[in-house]
């Protein structure tokens, strides 16, 4: 059944939902075993489908991704992070980043181009405004941090122990937002002192 998509959703709303989604996940990875630090991987899967309320996979929506990443990959760019941007089940779920991400990880390339039905309107941005776009096969589970707009898990590229984040930004436009972080994990029982 596909959900119902009013026609008042603007791109201005989603630029502000999108915002206050990263303030809150740049707070809860802001100190401690949560804290993000130059050089890490924030990942972000979008189904632009889904911000606009219908079935994911069949509204792709190269103005939604557009202002998407206007927002946020300045953001990440701004905290020395770098942002891995997931495609579609039709491209297994690779990801989009840059060169020097992938050479800094030895992450593995593969000869793919993202289109709009195939990696979707998300990883097509990250192509286009990237410095030096590479798309890799997985990204060996190193994102510190992540971004699920619309279900389209990203946990596969969670780095252990991936915690939930329990936000209160729950939607860009129609879409579900879940978030997630990483701590290290706590060993040595009840005596042991973290």
């Amino acid at each position: 059944m596909e959900t119902e998509n009013t026609g008042a959703l603007t791109l201005a709303q989603i630029e502000k939902e999108a915002n206050a989604v990263l303030d809150e996940l740049f707070a809860n990875c802001s100190e401690g075993y949560y804290k993000l630090n130059p050089g890490d991987i924030v990942v972000i899967g979008c189904s632009t489908s889904r911000v606009m309320g219908y079935h994911m996979g069949q509204h792709s929506t190269e103005d939604v991704a557009k202002t998407l990443m206007n927002t946020i990959l300045p953001r990440v760019r701004e905290k020395g992070l770098f942002l891995a941007c997931q495609c579609c089940e039709h491209l297994n779920r690779a990801l989009v980043v840059e060169r020097e991400c992938m050479e800094k990880y030895d992450f593995t390339q593969v000869s793919v181009k993202p289109a709009l039905h195939a990696g979707g309107a998300w990883s097509v941005q990250a192509m286009a405004q990237f410095d030096d776009p590479v798309v890799v096969e997985d990204i060996k589970m190193r994102a510190r941090a992540g971004i699920d707009i619309g279900g389209v898990f990203i946990g596969m590229h969670m780095k252990p122990v991936c915690v939930p984040i329990h936000n209160e930004n729950t939607k860009i436009g129609c879409a579900n937002i879940t978030m997630a972080r990483q701590r290290p994990k706590l060993i040595g029982g009840a005596r042991a002192q973290y």
